[in-house]
């Protein structure tokens, strides 16, 4: 379908959302929870328009948005249509704002064991959703904004019978926070820097998408500043301050603590245990080396690859403020002239011993 005719067939209440005006206010507090109190809330618009991508990625009609399914097509074609609307240039192929990749015929055998107890169906082919945002003066010089927009799709029910792995925190909550940054970093000032917002596909099979993207970039690589990915957070990790994020492979680099001396409510992954940097689609750009790091507040809930991950167990005043907490950091690195370096010795290999991690997680039990 044609992302023309897709604008009129898909559910409309997002996109009408982005065509209303946002305002925001830089804070010096703390944390966003706390400048949330400080200053006047998120804008109405902005939970309107993160309760609206939400509720249409992380329905049941979406299946869980399978990895390589028709239902993973679908989420990307909305990310598309919302990309599109909002006046970008398109990043996909042939002009569009879709980029496609065939998989591999067979599946590495890792990535079959890993969907065997999921939907029995062919997995053919992985979908990205790709804009631009050209910069003004330094329009050579990349910012890439990313997240994926696949799960695990239909799986083995749990107790209560629920088949369907929505998947909202994991990773609904990332799409839409990149969609919003969109709508607000589009409709404000155009930036200095290019701003490349990218949504991947089948990051759950391996990262099939992230693949794709470094195999046909809309940029060069070499371009690439620095890249964001946001992954799970929809919910606030106990485990930092309330009203933080925290970014992984936070001591790798020079990033992190650049982008908190601008307001970025980002603290160190309290989870070095769990490996989180090297499981999600930043790990494979980091490996070209870009600086490429996630940011999350995932605080090991148990509902992590189960049924059980719906739009109900969604924080969205955190999520909310989370999102807005990153608009005037994220403005300002695009604005700016300054490049994150990796830290002595920090960079990670490009060709690492051992086996590598599936590319975001571990096995689902």
């Amino acid at each position: 379908m044609y992302l023309s005719k897709l604008l009129y067939s898909l559910p409309l209440a997002a996109t009408l959302l982005l065509t209303l005006p946002f305002k925001s206010q830089a804070s010096q507090a703390h944390s966003f929870d706390a400048a949330a109190k400080q200053t006047a809330s998120p804008s109405a618009t902005l939970q309107q328009e993160v309760h609206a991508d939400m509720n249409f990625l992380a329905d049941d009609e979406l299946h869980g948005r399978g990895s390589a399914t028709r239902d993973e097509h679908i989420a990307a074609l909305f990310v598309a249509s919302q990309l599109q609307s909002l006046g970008l240039e398109p990043g996909g192929d042939n002009g569009t704002f879709l980029q496609k990749s065939t998989l591999p015929v067979p599946l590495p055998a890792r990535t079959q064991q890993r969907i065997a107890k999921f939907q029995d169906i062919p997995r053919k082919e992985t979908w990205n959703a790709i804009a631009i945002l050209r910069g003004t003066t330094s329009p050579n010089e990349v910012i890439l904004l990313t997240a994926h927009l696949d799960h695990l799709g239909i799986g083995p029910a749990n107790s209560s019978g629920d088949t369907n792995y929505n998947g909202a925190d994991d990773d609904a909550s990332g799409t839409t926070a990149v969609l919003t940054l969109a709508h607000i970093l589009a409709t404000g000032p155009h930036p200095k820097r290019t701003i490349v917002f990218a949504l991947f596909g089948s990051e759950e099979l391996g990262g099939f998408g992230n693949r794709a993207f470094l195999a046909h970039p809309p940029v060069p690589l070499t371009s690439i500043v620095a890249n964001l990915e946001f992954e799970m957070i929809g919910r606030p990790d106990p485990a930092v301050p309330t009203g933080t994020l925290w970014l992984t492979g936070f001591d790798r680099s020079n990033l992190g603590p650049e982008l908190a001396k601008h307001g970025a409510h980002l603290v160190n992954d309290p989870h070095p245990k769990e490996n989180f940097f090297r499981r999600s689609d930043n790990y494979a750009l980091a490996q070209q080396g870009i600086i490429a790091q996630t940011v999350s507040s995932y605080g090991l809930h148990k509902d992590y690859h189960q049924p059980s991950d719906e739009i109900r167990t969604i924080d969205f005043s955190h999520m909310t403020n989370a999102i807005a907490s990153m608009i005037n950091p994220i403005r300002w690195l695009a604005d700016s002239d300054w490049k994150p370096e990796w830290n002595p010795g920090r960079r990670p290999d490009s060709n690492p011993t051992g086996p590598p991690p599936l590319n975001a997680h571990p096995p689902v039990s």
